[in-house]
């Protein structure tokens, strides 16, 4: 426009402006109450939402008021064309901010509420927050007028000269996301590698799966390294699992009352311990004539491998309170003496491995 700027102008484009703040202020208090009321609902991804739209929304208000209070002002045709295409990034800016921050929060929200989804696993996130980051710029380059195909061919050239320099990266990358996509592992399973790693898995990302020990330590294992070593998964296919202990009793015991006091032990365990599993039928198996007693194995049901020591610890004092109260007598393991002409010989290893008699005590 060629007219001059009047007070009018400036008293309409001033209450255009207010009008957008007043709008952006009353929609943030409007979307603070729907947020405490979206923590009270089961569904998680209603919080995700309504947190992005207080982003979003405000801002959009503001941008609509100043787009109102640059339409009421006589600018130029050049002046009036910046301001309308720097509000337009500004929005685009906002809208993608928060679609990032939608997207990747409903995301993480389906993975956690679904079993037998990388629950916490951080690469399937950060791989859509930078999608939708990146759709953003090529929007913002297309409305400043920036053609976006040279860019487009640039990076398919130079995609190859970096897919070449960070092989390393690449490839655990999509060993992570194969690693995910099978199934195989999942945050929170608890897995022991064939390098004697063990722990829980608390994440699985773009480069690396982090493994937290019993012990409260953090394992880093290369997502590659991991695809290739052999590994063995006690969450699955199911978390529960059990238990073999080792147990031996003597020769002079009988076998039936020792199997029915050893039943009535584990039943009692597996009432009225944490972790154990009260369904769980008890199995006892005798399997070998050992040198000085019977071995036989108790077979308990724990609800996960961490639950093991505790239920094995309280199985094992349990037990031995009971034999001895019934008289079942565990014998410690004995070495046997042999006697030639008077000399006690006990069996000693020589470094080589063979066995060579120890001189004694030569009887008169």
């Amino acid at each position: 426009m060629n007219r001059a700027l009047t007070l009018d102008d400036l008293v309409l484009a001033g209450i255009a402006l207010a009008a957008g703040l007043l709008f952006a202020f009353l929609s943030r208090m409007l979307l603070r109450w729907l947020a405490g009321h979206a923590k009270r609902t089961r569904w998680s991804g209603d919080d995700v939402i309504v947190d992005a739209l207080r982003s979003v929304v405000p801002w959009a208000a503001i941008a609509g008021g100043a787009a109102a209070a640059a339409a009421l002002l006589p600018l130029t045709r050049t002046v009036r064309h910046h301001a309308d295409q720097t509000l337009q990034v500004w929005l685009i800016f906002v809208v993608t901010l928060s679609a990032a921050r939608v997207i990747a929060g409903l995301v993480r929200s389906v993975t956690q509420s679904r079993s037998g989804v990388a629950g916490s696993a951080t690469i399937f996130v950060n791989i859509t927050r930078v999608l939708v980051l990146a759709i953003g710029f090529l929007v913002v380059l297309q409305t400043l007028g920036i053609s976006i195909a040279p860019l487009l061919t640039a990076l398919g050239v130079g995609g190859l000269a970096v897919a070449l320099a960070l092989q390393d990266t690449l490839a655990n990358l999509f060993a992570g996301v194969h690693i995910l996509a099978s199934k195989t592992v999942q945050p929170g399973d608890y897995i022991r590698l064939s390098s004697g790693e063990e722990g829980y898995v608390v994440d699985i990302n773009w480069r690396q799966t982090t493994v937290r020990q019993l012990s409260n330590n953090l394992v880093v294992v290369p997502n590659g390294q991991l695809a290739k070593t052999n590994m063995t998964n006690y969450t699955r296919p199911e978390q529960q699992l059990t238990v073999l202990v080792q147990v031996g009793v003597g020769y002079d015991s009988d076998l039936d009352h020792v199997e029915r006091v050893t039943a009535e032990v584990v039943a009692e365990t597996m009432t009225e311990i944490t972790g154990a599993l009260p369904d769980h039928e008890p199995a006892i198996r005798f399997h070998t004539f050992g040198d000085s007693r019977i071995d036989f194995t108790v077979i308990l049901g724990v609800g996960e491998f961490s639950d093991q020591y505790r239920v094995k610890h309280e199985f094992i004092k349990r037990l031995h309170r009971r034999y001895r109260a019934e008289g079942i007598r565990i014998p410690a393991p004995a070495r046997t003496v042999a006697l030639q002409q008077g000399t006690v010989v006990i069996p000693q290893q020589r470094a080589g491995g063979e066995m060579a008699p120890e001189p004694g005590v030569t009887g008169h």
